[in-house]
């Protein structure tokens, strides 16, 4: 076997990605507003992470690490769940053989300030979510 027939051996079929990543488009896509921001933080990641994991153009495959974390934030119906499951399946055979323990998080509250401009406040909000992140990064890492 060849490196580029190896290589197209171990790569994801990209209808197959892109079917999962429609999914779940359409299910963010039916939740509350703040759904993303809440996903980005639970996997202490970027909004534009979730944008990339959303968007069926982008072939960048979800993490089967993240799958159980989308789940929980995200609340997939049982149907929604198995459309899911049955397409990230095929597009990577094998990954999610072990059942997904369900992630545990919690929801705080923070008081800011009302910086009186929707820029200022979405950039002060991302900032403690990236904050929040690294610090349960840091915690699970130390724990």
């Amino acid at each position: 076997m060849t490196n580029d027939e190896s290589e197209q051996a171990h790569r994801p079929d990209d209808s197959n990605v892109a079917d999962y990543k429609a999914i779940l488009r359409r299910v963010l896509d039916n939740r509350p507003s703040g759904t993303r921001l809440k996903l980005a933080a639970a996997l202490g990641k970027n909004r534009s992470f979730v944008t990339q994991i959303t968007n069926p153009a982008y072939l960048v495959p979800i993490p089967a690490k993240h799958v159980a974390i989308i789940f929980e934030v995200c609340h997939l119906s049982g149907a929604e769940r198995a459309a899911f499951i049955e397409a990230y399946g095929r597009a990577h055979p094998g990954r999610l053989r072990a059942p997904h323990r369900e992630a545990r998080t919690r929801n705080i509250t923070v008081t800011v300030p009302d910086l009186g401009d929707e820029k200022k406040n979405r950039s002060l909000e991302q900032l403690v979510v990236d904050f929040a992140a690294q610090l349960a990064r840091y915690a699970e890492s130390v724990g």
